[in-house]
């Protein structure tokens, strides 16, 4: 079973930057897309940004302009840059990869989640 290994959280003032990162511990069959969730205390899990095999980019409305979402198809990485970092954004950050694996000759859809790294913007 593949799993997702996310770096790249930490603590940072608000104004600041950081940058996280996500690989599978494996390869993946193929995938459909790749994106970023967070989650705060006390809040449901929310979308930040999603990038599509084909490249095109979805971000939520708080993030964009200030986030940008990168994948390394061949590495099958993706990849958050945060800058203009905010104490709004402090959060629990998850990726996500929607993809397709192999069951005997048939593909199944898969959801792969990380454990999650935590993000806190001091004001």
């Amino acid at each position: 079973q593949v799993q997702l290994v996310e770096s790249g959280g930490g603590s940072v003032q608000s104004g600041g930057s950081l940058r996280l990162s996500c690989a599978p511990s494996g390869r993946i069959f193929s995938i459909n897309s790749m994106g970023w969730y967070r989650q705060a205390p006390g809040d449901p899990r929310e979308l930040v940004a999603s990038i599509g095999s084909d490249g095109t980019t979805t971000y939520a409305d708080s993030v964009r302009g200030r986030f940008t979402i990168s994948q390394d198809k061949v590495k099958q990485t993706v990849a958050l840059q945060m800058n203009g970092l905010k104490p709004e954004d402090t959060a629990v950050y998850y990726c996500n990869v929607d993809a397709e694996e192999m069951t005997g000759w048939r593909p199944t859809r898969v959801y792969y989640w990380g454990q999650g790294t935590q993000v806190t913007v001091s004001a």
